[in-house]
């Protein structure tokens, strides 16, 4: 039976679904360079930091630039995100999300997020939940992006909770492999088929408490 303290959860596409907003930002973006940024090749930007995402779609025309221009242009990615968002509330939160958040705070669960997005704080706030959160990690407070487990680390730490009673939940697979280098318990959010490395997954949290998650979790463990 696992003794779980404390939850981290990750931001995009478990909290809130953002996802798209950071497409339509780097689609205009790789336009500049005449890349066509497809759907399949945007997952793989899925818990990846804004210079390395950048990265990753200048590979695809073969294209090199330097430090600051890379620099210069995740400004005017973000710039561009930021306009986005910003009409961002409580209805962009996930189903259950909230009710989920309230209920871990009512029995004393401890209660973090982990994002690579340095966005994470203005989100939160934006969707009207950043009070339940007792630690707050985004891409502005770690060296190492995911999958270096940095970003759980140091929830777990500021949160004052061992990895070992923890659980993340994630939905890239870069983020379940920092949530295991780590020690936590991982939980995807998604598909099992994109998710292997889990200890389970779920699809969302629509209709599921803690105890249903936690009891989930046993079975598994167990079996």
């Amino acid at each position: 039976m696992v003794n779980i303290t404390a939850c981290i959860f990750d931001l995009d596409g478990v909290i809130v679904d953002t996802a798209g907003y950071h497409f339509a930002a780097w689609k205009e973006m790789a336009k500049r360079w005449n890349i066509e940024l497809t759907h399949a090749e945007n997952e793989k930007l899925k818990g990846v930091s804004r210079v390395d995402s950048l990265k990753h779609i200048l590979a695809l025309g073969n294209i090199n630039l330097g430090d600051d221009e890379i620099n210069h242009y995740c400004t005017l990615k973000n710039d561009h995100y930021l306009s986005l968002i910003a009409s961002m509330d409580e209805s962009e939160l996930l189903p259950n999300v909230k009710a989920l958040l309230k209920e871990l705070s009512d029995i004393g669960i401890k209660i973090g997020l982990g994002s690579a997005s340095k966005n994470a704080p203005l989100i939160i706030k934006k969707t009207g939940i950043e009070h339940y959160f007792q630690a707050v990690i985004s891409g502005s407070d770690v060296t190492n992006g995911k999958p270096h487990p940095e970003t759980f680390s140091k929830g777990a730490d500021n949160l004052g909770v061992l990895p070992e009673s923890t659980i993340v939940f994630e939905d890239s697979q870069k983020g379940i492999t920092a949530a295991k280098r780590g020690g936590f318990y991982a939980i995807g959010i998604g598909s099992p088929l994109d998710l292997k490395e889990a200890d389970i997954v779920i699809p969302g949290f629509e209709n599921l408490t803690f105890d249903g998650i936690v009891s989930q979790l046993n079975a598994t463990l167990n079996k």
